[in-house]
């Protein structure tokens, strides 16, 4: 019997993981499919599941078996072939011994023979076809609609099931008597060949669906930002209602912590969130398919945002008809804050909760880290449900959008009060109309959201909860909420030339954004024949015309200038109003190094191939 110090030795022998390859270490990789092998870098071992990730040279990850590498001492150049075994003269010497369609004259080979044939031959097609059939790391992520990257919707895996589905006696029969031109038979193969290394590449990324790459600061840094958005958004509302809210004057005063939560406010902010969700139930507009998720599968969407809409504009209206009184929203305006953000905490909470129990094919690919802060923040479920009530959707263009727009009326209706206005002045006018139709535009195009990175690749947690509910109604209506306590004239001259601005901003952001969708949705459509792209690792396409030629992020620079048209009828005497502006290029540059670092990796050599 061991003694106890060599028991724990043996033991620490027998868990050290039976490694051959070092992290670094350049070695031969197996393509996942396929017989050929590449050169590969070593740059991750996983102990758990015993697998490699080894970097090729164009930039794709992947993760592979220690008996699909090797190292390169084992690949010694050979000597001078036979010119039998060249794939040219092969198919030469096939074609040769039977013209397409003719019928064989009879089976004169050996039955090894024609399997070695048969064998040679997928080796040819696998050859040929690799080069466009690499998928980067992001491949289980390949329909993602990331804001900033177009692709063409992958309809090949459907394609393939119908061509291979013929009767199997039929193709028996082809087989024997080579029925079949050798040009079909060929594409018949390509098409086995392709499906096979696709599906190979999916099994081998769904082994490692850890979100590996930490953004926002990894761990600590959204530790921060559960702490700081709240912070940030309460600084900026007790601000706007200094006399001079000027960045000297730092900090505001702070009001009573009695006073910034009332039972009444949160009773009524839910009773808003509960009637947008009875719209969002009602059985009207059309239902909707989304993008493929990675297990292949579509969700559905009732697309009826605009009809709630309408909807709430009825309700407000049939308020101020009867004379409610809508400034209680704006007297309130801080609890309502307070009421949302920690509406949305709890939602938060709720949704982690359950996302503990969810299935790994429904974990957002980027927010399964195994850190429970970061995967709190990001979101760990990439679409929550409840039946079919999609919470993440829901939220998306529901209570915050529309809250907006009624926030920014309650604005207009206290100036006229607290200036005693019988019209409201021509600053909160340009304000009203320009988001109003921001907001409008967004419900009334609403299928096009389904293509968005924060449906398709973002998981639903505090950071978009706490954007849906909080950050958007009550950020994006600084501007509104600024200019009750600080009125601004400005002539008619300027404000022409704001609308101006802002007509030129919304042409850029919503073309871009309709040629983005209509290219994902169908890369085939007759009305974007205008359009050029190239093909890419994941079988999809990379705009390099129209707007995504011509600039990186079109859709980005028309919400610049946009936000920049809202906040100048606010004058120039603080920099308050144009917060928005400050906080969406800050927003834009994290999006962009972001959204650099995902189409490199997603589209290989193609996403630097793209010309601008």
């Amino acid at each position: 019997m061991a003694e106890p110090c060599e028991s724990a030795f043996l033991a620490r022998i027998w868990k050290m993981p039976n490694r051959r390859f070092a992290d670094g270490e350049v070695v031969m990789g197996r393509w996942p499919g396929s017989v050929l092998y590449y050169e590969v870098q070593v740059t991750n071992y996983d102990d758990v599941t015993h697998l490699y990730t080894v970097k090729y040279k164009d930039g794709t990850e992947l993760a592979l078996k220690e008996s699909d590498i090797k190292s390169q001492s084992s690949f010694k150049p050979r000597k001078s072939q036979s010119s039998s075994s060249s794939p040219s003269r092969r198919s030469t010497s096939r074609s040769r011994s039977r013209s397409p369609g003719r019928p064989a004259k009879g089976r004169r080979r050996s039955s090894s023979q024609s399997r070695e044939r048969k064998d040679d031959k997928k080796k040819i097609i696998q050859e040929t076809n690799l080069a466009l059939l690499k998928p980067s790391e992001n491949n289980t992520r390949r329909y993602n609609g990331e804001p900033d990257s177009t692709e063409r919707n992958d309809t090949s895996s459907k394609i393939l099931e119908q061509k291979l589905k013929p009767d199997l006696e039929i193709e028996r029969v082809l087989d024997k008597y080579s029925l079949r031109p050798r040009e079909e038979e060929k594409k018949k193969e390509e098409i086995y060949s392709e499906k096979k290394v696709f599906e190979m590449v999916k099994t081998t990324e769904k082994v490692s669906s850890k979100t590996k790459e930490l953004e926002f600061g990894g761990r600590f840094g959204t530790f921060v930002l559960i702490f700081f958005l709240p912070a940030t958004v309460f600084y900026l509302l007790l601000m706007c209602e200094q006399d001079d809210p000027s960045l000297m004057n730092f900090p505001p005063p702070m009001p009573a912590l009695e006073s910034l939560w009332e039972a009444r406010v949160f009773g009524v902010f839910l009773l808003w969130f509960f009637l947008q969700a009875l719209f969002y139930l009602l059985p009207i507009g059309k239902v909707v398919e989304g993008l493929p998720l990675s297990n292949g599968t579509k969700l559905q969407y009732r697309i009826n945002g605009f009809y709630a809409f309408v909807l709430t504009a009825a309700i407000i209206g049939i308020l101020l008809y009867f004379q409610f009184e809508l400034h209680y929203l704006y007297e309130h305006f801080l609890q309502f804050a307070v009421s949302a953000a920690v509406f949305s905490m709890g939602l938060s909470i709720y949704l982690y909760i359950r996302s503990l129990k969810a299935p790994e094919e429904d974990l957002a690919p980027g927010g399964n880290s195994g850190y429970l802060v970061y995967d709190f923040f990001t979101g760990h479920e990439l679409n929550p449900r409840i039946g079919s009530f999609d919470l993440k959707y829901f939220c998306e263009l529901r209570p915050g959008l529309i809250g907006w727009v009624v926030i920014n009326l309650v604005m207009l209706l206290a100036e006229m009060k607290i200036h005693n206005q019988s019209m409201p002045s021509l600053s909160m006018i340009l304000v009203n109309s320009f988001q109003l139709l921001y907001v409008v535009d967004a419900l009334w195009n609403e299928e096009a959201v389904l293509t968005t990175m924060d449906i398709t690749h973002d998981g639903f947690g505090f950071m978009l909860a706490f954007g849906d509910l909080v950050w958007v109604p009550f950020v994006y209506s600084l501007q509104a909420f600024y200019l009750v306590g600080h009125p601004t004239a400005i002539s008619w001259p300027a404000a022409a030339a704001i609308i101006i601005l802002n007509g030129i901003g919304y042409y850029i952001f919503r073309s871009a954004n309709s040629q983005k969708n209509s290219f994902r949705r169908n890369p085939a459509d007759p009305k974007l024949a205008y359009l050029k792209f190239i093909p890419t690792a994941t079988g999809k396409g990379l705009l390099v015309t129209g707007w995504w030629g011509f600039v990186r992020h079109p859709n980005y620079l028309g919400d610049i200038i946009m936000a920049l048209a809202w906040s100048l009828p606010c004058g120039f005497n603080h920099i308050l109003p144009y917060f928005y502006v400050i906080y969406f290029i800050c927003l834009l540059v994290h999006r962009e190094a972001r959204d650099e670092h995902h189409c490199k990796k997603k589209y290989g050599l193609a996403w630097e191939r793209k010309m601008f």
